[in-house]
């Protein structure tokens, strides 16, 4: 092995091991070390939609599975490779929390992958907290988790949710009986927060919060289209035009399968 591919294993694997031991784990409840939280991972998801919440739910020492369809490291947004520690055939069949990240483009290509399909439908049914974070929720809606429920996403995707049965709810965090969605991003640690909340009580999520710092103050109220206002938020808008339109014809597509 040449001197990247042994850097580039020995990052993935150090992403992988770091977030699935108990280095980060220092407030365990009672009963917290049972739960197992499966994290689906898949080529182009945004790595900050994934270590947001696992870091909380590290926090809390449940058995977090890291998911993909097969054993081989997955790309993120940023280059950075994470390594699953199980795949499909491998993951455990029930689980406390299955949780979806986002990353428009590789979501689209998720939403068209009938394998990855049928395993959310088929372990969705048995989890107790079906969940994801920013375009995660198209995912899940594309596999027939959000029919006749309310959700919501990033802000620039969002509108495309009742195209898959949801109810859009223009929220940061949305709770409706067993499913959580978040919104784009930065919204991972508000999810993941809640998730706690729902799992182990709020004084366990009140004291990772306290632990991690959680306390956001942004430089700019710049951070939804309300507070950016039109000019900032059609500029987005532009940039990102012809994967929104992407988006919206593979949502059209998924909502069809479904019989919506």
């Amino acid at each position: 092995m040449d001197r990247r591919g042994f850097n580039t294993a020995l990052l993935a694997s150090s992403v992988s091991g770091f977030f699935a031991s108990p280095a980060l784990a220092g407030l365990n409840s009672a009963g917290s070390a049972g739960l197992i939280i499966g994290m689906l991972v898949y080529s182009d998801m945004i790595l900050l939609d994934l270590v947001g919440p696992l870091t909380v739910f590290s926090m809390l020492q449940a058995n977090v599975r890291l998911i993909a369809k097969t054993a081989e490291p997955v790309r993120t947004d940023v280059g950075i490779l994470v390594a699953p520690n199980s795949t499909f055939g491998a993951a455990p069949e029930n689980l406390d929390v299955l949780f979806v990240p986002g990353g428009l483009k590789g979501t689209l290509s998720a939403m068209q992958d009938q394998p990855t399909l049928e395993f959310l439908k088929l372990v969705g049914k048995r989890s107790r907290f079906v969940t994801s974070v920013c375009t995660g929720s198209l995912l899940l809606g594309a596999a027939g988790l959000l029919r006749d429920y309310r959700a919501t996403s990033h802000w620039y995707v969002r509108d495309q949710l009742p195209l898959m049965g949801a109810t859009l709810q223009k929220d940061r965090v949305v709770q409706d009986r067993n499913r959580i969605t978040a919104g784009g991003v930065t919204a991972g640690i508000d999810f993941g927060l809640t998730v706690v909340a729902a799992l182990a009580g709020e004084e366990q999520a009140k004291r990772i919060q306290l632990l991690i710092e959680y306390n956001p103050k942004p430089p700019f109220s710049a951070g939804s289209p309300e507070e950016a206002g039109q000019a900032l938020s059609e500029d987005v808008l532009r940039r990102r035009d012809g994967l929104i339109r992407q988006a919206a014809q593979v949502s059209r597509a998924a909502g069809a399968r479904l019989g919506i």
